[in-house]
């Protein structure tokens, strides 16, 4: 029984020596769709809002939520979880996704670019 439990942990311990590590993947390359956007919103981990707020690790937040930002009280309201499907609606009209929204940017049209958007603010994390 000794020798039995004394391989077992053996074999853990080797096991979890070659565990891969856990890597935190680096952003997609910032599409050119977004330079409009980047008008208004910076996009860097620690960044500081501007005329919008700052875009990182804005995948999982609440709409309305990233404090030091002044939001519309119909973003706070809409209470979002951003996900690859509401930023693509957004972007694509934000004033149909959130009536009353601030944001006087009118959207974009191109599905594939909205994509590109969405898809490169999830993985700012």
């Amino acid at each position: 029984m000794k020798n039995t439990i004394g391989k077992m942990l053996a074999i853990m311990a080797c096991a979890a020596m070659f565990q891969p590590a856990t890597a935190t993947a680096a952003p997609l390359p910032r599409p050119a769709a977004f330079a409009m956007c980047a008008s208004c919103h910076q996009t860097a981990k620690n960044g500081r809002s501007g005329l919008g707020p700052n875009l990182w690790g804005i995948g999982g937040r609440v709409s309305g939520t990233m404090s030091g930002f002044n939001y519309s009280p119909a973003l706070k309201k809409a209470a979002i979880r951003w996900d690859r499907n509401s930023l693509i609606a957004f972007s694509s009209n934000p004033r149909a996704k959130v009536p009353g929204t601030r944001m006087p940017y009118a959207g974009q049209k191109d599905p594939k670019k909205a994509a590109a958007i969405a898809d490169y603010l999830m993985s700012l994390k």
